[in-house]
């Protein structure tokens, strides 16, 4: 069976493929009741971990919930043991990822509107989505965790790419022969994501992208719950995690359900009632909604008036009545919502699975991959741009680089970094993200199996021929392989951050 599984930050939604229509799944919870998502949620029930609607069921039962905990891995230092804090003790990153995925493949087997159709034993088929600005360990982590969960991940896109299949699926008139870009504005429960897009038909050929790895929904309730319990003459800070963890619920409810018609929101603090007037919810919030309309204003400013069919609202985030007005007030442009911004990705993604509609992606890295040399016996470094963000991610055939020289030390010090930009002198600028340090030994007397971690880089002429390799995939996972060409000697890395 083809999905589109779209892991989102406060909930899961997947959607399938069906004969050119592309459904929303259907989760029931023990009660029976009906959800269009999985929330992404954890509790820990003695030694067991527990998930989703179960997570909340613990949590009545007195477990302790944990929430939003994938934006751990917006954190550019994140590897597969970075812990999360369940119930109090610490998970590994990825097996918590792997264990909530589990979980999800389980109930799409024995809860869902699928369910008639699956087995244990089912193939389930998905493309899955990742921020356009997710750096390289949380993409392979991503697709770690869906692989070991038992899911045959067919595509990995960036979640405005995906939103742009769906757009174009639902309101292709939008689209003329000069009215081809959309730029998609990505507003999740955790990270924010723009990226432009033109359009061919079914070709989407993604143009430029940017985004925010800390900026989501999870922000705003975070800033109204705040002017909340100031109205209740307390602190969030101060109140008991229960208390705190059930202002944040009925924030994020009363937020989505706002009109431009709504006034007031009605919240309660601690059993204190507490009235909030939207326009002073709005003031506070509108700083968070410009950083993510400042980030974006590169994309939009850069295509001609007569090119744009339009400015695209989607995830959960979007449905805020202050985006749509802050984004006309800035650019003018026009500005469409989808009519299930929660869902807009999963649908994209399912899009994508499919594979019978015809629908195809060029799509580009979002940050540009280089390497850090020794210089001056370990004095000094050069840096060495691999890959930049004008390099497409090709379904068809990895983009390889290569690099031959003669070494020069008697060590070879790698220090891998992404970077979101280039100064003219060709070093990274803008945010720059330690991705791995590999360590390569020149020496011959140096490849006996001891660690390397004490020895000194030193200056040694007439080093041998070397080849740095370097293969970025369709996921945009680089692999590098290092190859002393004399002597055959070869490390190969596939840059998995804490492997």
């Amino acid at each position: 069976m083809n999905l589109g599984v779209d892991l989102g930050t406060t909930r899961t939604i997947v959607a399938t493929a069906d004969r050119g229509n592309y459904p929303v799944v259907t989760f029931y919870d023990d009660d029976g009741d009906a959800s269009d998502h999985v929330p992404s949620l954890v509790a820990r029930d003695g030694d067991r971990l527990r998930h989703g609607f179960d997570a909340l069921r613990a949590a009545a039962d007195g477990a302790e919930l944990t929430r939003s905990f994938k934006r751990v891995l917006s954190d550019p230092l994140v590897t597969a043991q970075t812990p999360v804090v369940v119930g109090g003790r610490p998970v590994p990153v990825l097996q918590l990822l792997t264990t909530y995925l589990l979980a999800l493949r389980t109930q799409l087997v024995e809860r869902s509107s699928l369910s008639p159709h699956l087995t244990h034993d089912s193939e389930l088929r998905a493309a899955i989505g990742v921020p356009a600005h997710a750096h390289g360990a949380q993409r392979f982590l991503t697709l770690e965790a869906f692989r070991r969960a038992g899911f045959t991940v067919v595509a990995m896109l960036n979640e405005p790419s995906a939103a742009g299949f769906e757009f174009t699926h639902r309101q292709a008139r939008a689209l003329s022969r000069t009215r081809t870009k959309v730029v998609v504005y990505d507003l999740g429960g955790g990270t924010f994501d723009a990226s432009v897009v033109d359009v061919a038909g079914t070709h989407h050929e993604v143009l430029g992208s940017a985004g925010l790895n800390r900026l989501g929904g999870d922000d705003v309730d975070e800033v109204i719950a705040t002017l909340a319990a100031e109205r209740a003459s307390t602190s969030l800070a101060v109140l008991p995690r229960a208390a705190r963890a059930a202002v944040l619920d009925q924030t994020r409810d009363a937020k989505e359900r706002l009109s431009p018609q709504t006034r007031r929101m009605l919240l309660d603090v601690a059993g204190r009632d507490v009235t909030i007037d939207v326009a002073e919810a709005y003031e506070r919030v509108a700083p968070l909604v410009q950083r993510s309309v400042d980030c974006m204003a590169p994309l939009v400013d850069g295509i001609d008036d007569g090119g744009l069919a339009g400015i695209y609202l989607v995830g959960g985030g979007s449905g805020l009545p202050l985006v749509p007005r802050l984004l006309r007030e800035r650019f003018g442009r026009r500005v469409h919502r989808s009519p299930m911004p929660a869902a807009s990705t999963a649908v994209g993604l399912a899009i994508a699975a499919d594979g019978t509609e015809g629908y195809s992606l060029r799509d580009r890295l979002a940050r540009g991959f280089g390497v850090f040399r020794e210089l001056r016996d370990g004095e000094a470094f050069s840096f060495d741009p691999i890959y930049g963000r004008e390099d497409v991610l090709d379904p068809s055939a990895a983009r390889v680089v290569t690099r031959r020289y003669r070494a020069a030390h008697n060590l070879g010090c790698y220090r891998y970094v992404e970077h979101s930009g280039l100064t003219p002198s060709g070093d990274p600028s803008g945010d720059l993200m330690p991705f791995a340090e590999v360590v390569f030994p020149f020496d011959p007397t140096l490849r006996d199996g001891r660690g390397l971690g004490g020895a000194t880089v030193e200056r040694r002429p007439g080093g041998p021929l070397v080849e740095e390799r370097y293969v970025l995939d369709e996921h945009g996972i680089v692999q590098v392989s290092l190859t002393d060409l004399e002597t055959g000697y070869a490390q190969t890395h596939a840059l998995r951050v804490g492997f």
